[in-house]
């Protein structure tokens, strides 16, 4: 057994009362905390703590991150060092279901692939059973990202969600099996108003299917099974201990504890995890997940709570995106645990490489289409950007000032130290060390459209920045596969008459087609002629421009999105709600009006991928879910 971890303090902004100790099990998965001393965040300097041999917290307000440890030994219900935390991304599930978030099974398979050399343990890759699309996405993710192992053994596991129901665990199976490690995560109800609401059952028919479909889902093979009780926050306690003591007797290797309307203190959920914990028979066999959402704003709180209270697992997304206001983001709960695990957390850390997370947050952001609040934390454009002359006197003397991560550690590189200014007469060798600085590793064919925007953009600059190298990265890299091509746009506008629009395009058989149109103004035309050649009737319902850089010199990126005015009608069979999917499409380019067009044509290209999908014939509507 592991030595105990002493840690108290009654100015703790977290403190979770002691739990029966009794009841309170030591087990291989979690930090043993002795009953007399709960687990909690010290709040103080290090000299105003009682004395005790077993905890070291620094009184330093900018820790140097510890050394990364070695990954343990993957077993499903079993963490060999009780200090290690799984991340386990829902980006792909999860943070899908924010709306206008539509990713191609393309883009898909890039984001598990980003994942993977992010270091994530567990990629839940989606909802197999919910939509052709999502079972071959899954499978496709499983038979490849699934099984490619590094030279440290390590592989991430591949999760696919199912409802608790037969159909639903058979197809989360099928889309798995493939991988390495695959895993079925199934979830039920468990709150009142859920029972008597959505589900209209009883408690005793929520029990008796719960214990048959985790039975069930082991007997098809799967030795990693994970059970979520939906709405755990709002749970009879007491009806939720005995649900998850009958999961376990069944087979569950992992307990989710989801709270799924983000409605608990960060306190209330420490507690309850402490709880759960202390009170349901079999807990020190399974390793305790978490599952925050943010509409109080308080998920990365709350994760942190849970794992302080013995949760070896925390569910997260990149930037934090899916249902209503999102989930717990994964940079700011694995930042936090890097910078103040050793500290404050008991020597908590996980695996993940977290130089990747800039490259993986970019990745999602043009891919969904979702922009990144400027003071979003850690990865928001303004996190590392100092205005204040107090600040900036403080950063030139000392960056430990008013930092307390570094940006390189995130794979950020701050534009004014890279050593290397780019311009016109730069070569492909300098802009590949440039882009692999930022965190880009681009193949060769990549590269060679890529250093053909360059020169062109040089061309015209005298200097191109980071901000510059991203935007000609996403507008090239990060677009769905091609359905439309833009060959060439001529515009005419003023005030001296209409605003017309010549546009050539170029379809997936290699045929030019050619259409003029006017309209209001530029873009007006340009998006008409599109829409004469394509024969797509669309309604655009978001448009916005962002400059990259100051200057008049500088590159604009567009974000549009659109939803066909023809498009399929579904209901969320679990909520009832009428959904109309949406689709979002980013460009860039010194000439705004080249710039909006190709963000109309990304939309209508990734609008097209899914009709094509969806012509099946036993095509089944996709449902979202929140677990």
């Amino acid at each position: 057994m592991a030595s105990s971890i002493l840690i108290s303090s009654k100015f703790s902004p977290f403190h979770f009362p002691s739990p029966k100790s009794s009841l309170f099990l030591p087990s291989p998965t979690s930090l043993h905390f002795p009953s007399s001393n709960p687990p909690h965040f010290p709040s103080f300097p290090s000299k105003s703590l009682p004395k005790a041999k077993s905890l070291l917290i620094s009184s330093s307000l900018a820790p140097t991150p510890p050394t990364p440890l070695r990954r343990p030994l993957y077993i499903p219900n079993h963490i060999p060092d009780p200090n290690y935390v799984r991340i386990f991304d829902t980006t792909l599930r999860d943070g899908e279901q924010s709306p206008g978030a539509t990713l191609t099974s393309k883009e898909k398979l890039d984001i598990a692939r980003q994942l993977a050399k992010l270091g994530v343990d567990i990629i839940e890759a989606g909802f197999p059973a919910a939509s052709k699309d999502d079972f071959e996405a899954v499978t496709a993710i499983a038979k490849e990202v699934g099984n490619a192992e590094d030279e440290n053994g390590y592989v991430p596991v591949v999760c696919g969600l199912s409802r608790c129901n037969e159909n639903d665990i058979k197809a989360a199976w099928e889309a798995v099996k493939y991988a390495k490690r695959p895993r079925i995560h199934t979830f039920i109800a468990t709150s009142g108003i859920h029972l008597e609401y959505k589900l209209r059952k009883s408690k005793e028919e929520v029990l008796d299917i719960a214990r048959s479909m985790v039975r069930f889902a082991r007997s098809l093979g799967c030795n990693d099974v994970e059970f979520s009780p939906e709405d755990a926050g709002r749970s009879d306690r007491e009806f939720l201990y005995e649900i998850l003591g009958e999961v376990i007797k069944a087979g569950a290797t992992t307990l989710n504890i989801p709270d799924t309307v983000g409605i608990t203190m960060p306190s209330e959920f420490g507690q309850l995890i402490a709880d759960i914990k202390a009170n349901t028979p079999g807990i020190e066999n399974v390793i305790i997940s978490t599952h925050c959402q943010n509409d109080l704003g308080l998920s990365t709180a709350n994760t942190l709570a849970g794992a302080c209270a013995g949760a070896r697992q925390v569910e997260v997304t990149i930037n934090g995106i899916g249902e209503r206001a999102g989930n717990a983001s994964l940079e700011e709960v694995v930042m936090a645990i890097k910078c103040r695990g050793e500290h404050v957390l008991g020597g908590l850390y996980t695996g993940i490489n977290t130089q990747h997370i800039v490259m993986s947050s970019k990745m999602v952001e043009d891919y969904t289409g979702l922009h990144i609040q400027p003071h979003k934390a850690i990865v928001g454009a303004n996190a590392f950007a100092h205005e204040s002359g107090i600040h900036q006197d403080g950063m030139l003397k000392h960056k430990g000032t008013y930092e307390i991560i570094s940006p390189e550690d995130i794979g950020l590189e701050r534009s004014n130290e890279a050593g290397i200014v780019l311009g016109k007469l730069s070569g492909r060798h300098a802009l590949k060390d440039r882009l692999k600085e930022l965190g880009y590793e681009l193949d060769d064919e990549q590269l060679g459209n890529i250093f053909w925007r360059f020169k062109a953009v040089a061309e015209q600059k005298k200097r191109v920045i980071d901000a510059d190298l991203i935007a000609l990265v996403s507008d090239e890299v990060f677009q769905p596969e091609v359905v439309w091509k833009l060959h060439d746009l001529q515009v005419t506008c003023g005030t001296l008459g209409l605003s017309t629009a010549t546009v050539k395009l170029i379809g997936a058989d290699g045929e030019e087609h050619v259409a003029c149109s006017v309209g209001t103004g530029p873009v007006d035309s340009a998006y008409k002629a599109i829409d004469l050649i394509t024969k797509e009737p669309v309604t655009l319902l978001e448009y916005s421009m962002n400059a990259v850089t100051e200057g008049i010199d500088a590159i604009a990126t567009t974000r549009v999105l659109i939803r066909a005015e023809k498009s399929r009608i579904s209901t969320n069979i679990l909520t009832g709600e009428i959904v109309q999917r949406t689709f979002s499409g980013n460009g860039a380019g010194m000439d705004i009006v080249v710039s909006s067009v190709k963000a109309y044509i990304g939309a209508l290209n990734k609008m097209l991928g899914f009709k094509e999908q969806y012509q099946t014939k036993n095509s089944i509507e996709r449902t979202p879910v929140s677990a």
